[in-house]
């Protein structure tokens, strides 16, 4: 059985699929969207620690929780020790697990040494690690990916120094930097690292439908998996994959009365967090992806980009689907 609780440090999630940290897709509003289907875990958005510690306000948008289910991990990323232990610090009392971005692949993230371009610093890596270990009571966990390049992977032995730096669990993205998102994720290197140490992995990579979340487990043997992009405009993958693990069998496929109103309730939830303007203009990709195969669907999404209030939104998404 594949499906079960997983416990990370002194936290018991009830099951062992979890939402991945994601920048500009897994804020309040989809968080709360995603908790409907049942998730083990979800995550932030990653959040700068150097933007906490110069008080960001932006940045403290990231952090709001107000009306989630709890358990929720907190994602921070930096590369300079000091501010990673002031983060830790800062985000312990909203957090029920800190984890360490160390997979980012952007650009704008590894260009200041962060993310993924710690993968090359291994001795820097373990001193932020502890820092924020230290620096926190609550579990620490870290996401990496298997490697800069095909000239450094280093799943395996990164692996064993976060386990001996003090983290509770370790994500793992079957991809190197250099790969971005590109080819298939690497199976093998996962299973490598859930083989070389004693604290739970999580597999990440190409998870998009109940087979490949099957695949993970049998292949892998990883203890849970962390579902990225396959839950973008689908959030009800979390639902699909416990029933299928469960039973063999697949869900009978959401209707689309079930389809437009979660994006509805997605409009919602932004509109409380976010001002109008803001959260119609970053909703604009949200129904794209919600609406993405279906008939007519591109001419939709033409339409969308130019709307910028709700009512016409709205309106236009009602129209779409009761034309499909």
């Amino acid at each position: 059985m594949y499906l079960k609780p997983l416990k990370i440090g002194n936290v018991i999630l009830s099951n062992n699929l979890l939402l991945a940290p994601m920048a500009g897709v897994t804020d309040l509003a989809f968080r709360k969207i995603v908790e409907k289907f049942n998730p083990g875990l979800v995550y932030t958005e990653m959040i700068s620690s150097k933007a906490i510690f110069y008080d960001d306000r932006k940045t403290k948008e990231l952090m709001n929780t107000k009306g989630e289910k709890r358990p929720i991990a907190f994602q921070i990323f930096g590369s300079d020790v000091e501010t990673m232990a002031y983060a830790a610090k800062y985000v312990t009392p909203l957090a029920d697990i800190i984890d360490i971005n160390m997979g980012c692949p952007a650009p704008k993230v590894v260009k200041n040494g962060d993310g993924s371009k710690l993968l090359l610093d291994e001795e820097k890596a373990e001193k932020i690690i502890r820092a924020v270990v230290e620096n926190t009571d609550k579990p620490v966990t870290v996401k990496i990916r298997k490697g800069w390049d095909n000239d450094h992977i280093v799943a395996v032995p990164f692996a064993k120094m976060i386990e001996k730096a003090g983290a509770a669990a370790i994500s793992i993205h079957g991809r190197t930097r250099s790969e971005f998102y590109s080819g298939k994720a690497d199976l093998a290197t996962i299973k490598a690292v859930k083989e070389a140490v004693n604290i739970p992995v999580i597999g990440n990579g190409d998870i998009v439908d109940e087979e490949s979340a099957l695949t993970m487990f049998e292949q892998t043997n990883v203890d849970g998996i962390m579902i990225g992009r396959g839950s973008f405009g689908n959030p009800w993958i979390f639902k699909q994959i416990q029933y299928f693990l469960q039973t063999g069998k697949k869900m009978e496929p959401i209707s689309q009365t079930e389809r437009l109103a979660i994006i509805k309730k997605q409009i919602q939830y932004a509109l409380e967090e976010k001002t109008e303007l803001t959260a119609i203009r970053e909703l604009r990709k949200v129904i794209a992806w919600y609406t993405r195969n279906l008939p007519n669907s591109s001419e939709f999404r033409r339409k969308i980009n130019q709307i910028e209030n709700e009512k016409e939104l709205v309106s236009l998404i009602e129209q779409f689907f009761l034309s499909i």
